[in-house]
């Protein structure tokens, strides 16, 4: 296998694993309450991290993080504490599927963030992108019953992926420096945040098993995605992976049909392709705007 052929795979794998956390989570949800659920996700992420941050040398590399880091950092992990935790609230509140399609609406989070706060531009594709990814969310959040009303938790999951849009840019901030060390803070000082939330609202601790059970769901979904990704992204480059990782949350939500047989409704059916559309503009733009700049040096 050529190495970019294997990069494409590691790119594509770490896709996959992340999309299992959805469908999985719903399931441990039955018996973890939602603040130790994102708790222990992020750490049992940080802690297999660590583990391969030691395995593999990189604590003698360079591009360490300094003193001037330090708020981006922390920007970093308070947000890391508070998506989950309203991604976790909401998927108990809503179906698996729909939850890893709004997922998507961290792609338009993270570009609108980056236009008022950071002047980023954003090109006329992105544009159409997002208005598309905006028109499926909205889709997916309305409960058309007797009335139309926007359903609470798909709104607890779209705040997630605002606070995880805004993440992006404090992260994109530090990005430079190691690697390891951005996710190995991100896991262990967010997961310990969450963690000691629930203590403080006093939920109700989980059986150990169902503890390891979810922090190893945490290093699969979190951990292992992420390690895959920046293996994928030395040998594609950061567009390329990008593009290939849009597919995780339309794996997701084929894998919440197949595990937890929920229903496909016509209303699902029509966001999904109207996300469809909207991905595949994003994924485009992201490849056109590599290969425009290449050409431009």
């Amino acid at each position: 296998m050529s190495n970019k052929l294997h990069a494409v795979f590691l790119a594509f794998l770490a896709a996959v694993f992340y999309a299992i956390n959805t469908p999985l989570s719903k399931i441990l949800l039955g018996e973890v309450p939602a603040t130790y659920m994102a708790g222990f996700l992020y750490f049992g992420a940080g802690i297999g991290m660590s583990v391969l941050f030691a395995a593999t040398g990189s604590y003698h590399a360079d591009n360490k993080l300094i003193k001037s880091d330090f708020p981006y950092v922390l920007g970093m992990v308070l947000l890391d504490i508070l998506a989950p935790i309203l991604l976790m609230f909401g998927l108990q509140m809503s179906s698996a599927s729909e939850v890893a399609l709004l997922n998507n609406f961290e792609i338009v989070a993270t570009a609108l963030i980056a236009l008022l706060l950071f002047r980023e531009k954003i090109s006329k594709r992105l544009w159409c992108g997002i208005v598309f990814i905006v028109l499926a969310s909205m889709l997916l959040s309305l409960d058309t019953g007797q009335r139309v009303t926007f359903q609470a938790g798909s709104l607890l999951v779209l705040g997630a992926t605002c606070c995880w849009g805004l993440e992006n840019n404090c992260t994109r901030k530090i990005s430079e420096r190691n690697t390891y060390q951005i996710v190995m803070i991100k896991g262990l000082c967010s997961g310990m945040g969450s963690i000691l939330i629930a203590a403080v609202r006093g939920e109700a601790f989980p059986k150990w098993t169902t503890v390891l059970m979810v922090m190893g769901l945490g290093f699969i979904a979190y951990g292992m995605s992420i390690f895959f990704y920046i293996r994928a992204q030395k040998e594609l480059g950061a567009a390329k992976t990008s593009a290939y990782y849009a597919v995780a949350p339309f794996v997701g939500a084929i894998l919440s049909f197949l595990i937890l047989k929920e229903p496909f409704s016509s209303n699902y059916f029509i966001a999904g392709m109207v996300m469809v559309i909207g991905s595949a503009i994003v994924v485009y733009d992201t490849l056109a705007s590599r290969y425009e700049k290449n050409n431009s040096d």
